[in-house]
């Protein structure tokens, strides 16, 4: 007959670190360190205690750690999408940024909602993290609030901070879409629609870049712009184009918030038979991998969104370590991608 485990846990039935330190056969405090800070425990001690959590399927109380350590370990990251191939890619980068730290990651997607960001805000701080990534530059006055009163360090992503103490890595939105709009204007353009969705702070910066680079030109005329609240989608911009035409008629070029919005304008100027870049020319902002083999292929803004997820996580594991960098903004700039559509 098998005798009983000694290993009884406690009167819930949950495992303990106890437990796992028995199981290991070691002391409860190098079981610890094995867990919290591997780097300290010898190879082979670690090996016992991994051993020992997958054969027990202990699960450590991050808040008892947190409240012994002042460390919980845990990073909040906040996107304002998981579908978007752009958040998706931001996402990776700071995965493998924090991996080597063991960091867990509380991923949050806001949908682009101030009530979103505020409600999961409130949630996640319950975790006590040792630090924040936010997408973007600009939140409601409560988050605001909210922030201000955590004291948790906080690096901003996607943009470039204009207060030397707030940490952030991207780059200019406004500049990016003011040199896509000079490109279209450098070609010869001088009807150049500008068509925006969703407009989040991401998109209003392009468009203030847009509207720059026209009224410098003397080529402004707000008929030329188009801006509407929607998702973005591919149909949308479909969609937009026909009203953009309807609208003003001598438009000549386009340039899109985004590649999901020029994809569907493409895909409406050939239903139309409106020949691209010939009679229209038509870009877009992002450079998703679908971009380079449209046929024609996209001019677009090609932004560095694993790098700023990487960058943005090696800052702020930099901050929460202590090691307050010289540079409070790092700017990864962007590439314009001038391609077949423009």
């Amino acid at each position: 007959m098998n005798k009983p485990s000694p290993i009884k846990g406690r009167a819930s039935g949950k495992i303990t670190l106890a437990d796992v330190a028995i199981k290991a056969g070691v002391a409860m405090m190098t079981a610890s360190r094995a867990l919290s800070q591997p780097d300290m425990v010898s190879a082979v001690l670690r090996q016992r205690v991994e051993q020992a959590v997958s054969e027990l399927g202990y699960v450590p109380n991050r808040a008892a750690r947190a409240l012994a350590t002042a460390q919980s370990n845990v990073i909040v990251v906040l996107v304002p999408s998981l579908s978007n191939a752009v958040f998706t890619d931001v996402l990776a980068g700071i995965q493998d940024a924090l991996d080597k730290d063991h960091y867990q990651i509380l991923i949050g997607n806001t949908r682009y909602s101030d009530a979103e960001e505020e409600k999961l805000l409130r949630i996640y701080l319950q975790s006590n993290p040792d630090g924040i990534l936010l997408s973007g530059m600009s939140h409601s006055p409560r988050v605001q609030q909210i922030l201000d009163d955590s004291q948790i360090p906080i690096v901003s992503m996607m943009d470039l901070a204009t207060d030397k103490d707030q940490f952030s890595v991207g780059f200019s939105q406004l500049q990016a879409g003011y040199t896509m709009t000079r490109y279209l204007i450098d070609k010869g353009h001088t009807q150049i629609g500008f068509m925006g969705a969703q407009l989040d702070e991401r998109t209003l910066k392009r468009a203030e870049g847009y509207r720059k680079a026209m009224q410098e030109a003397g080529l402004f005329d707000a008929r030329l712009e188009l801006m509407v609240p929607d998702p973005s989608t591919i149909a949308l911009g479909a969609e937009l184009l026909g009203r953009m035409l309807a609208n003003t008629p001598g438009c000549d070029a386009i340039f899109c918030c985004n590649d999901d919005l020029a994809h569907g304008a493409i895909y409406q100027c050939q239903r139309r038979g409106i020949a691209v870049p010939e009679q229209m020319a038509i870009c877009g902002f992002n450079d998703l991998p679908a971009s380079a083999w449209m046929k024609p292929s996209v001019t677009t803004i090609s932004t560095p969104r694993y790098r700023i997820g990487f960058e943005a996580a090696n800052l702020l594991r930099a901050i929460i370590k202590k090691e307050l960098p010289a540079n409070t903004k790092i700017d990864l700039g962007f590439t314009l991608m001038a391609r077949e559509s423009a």
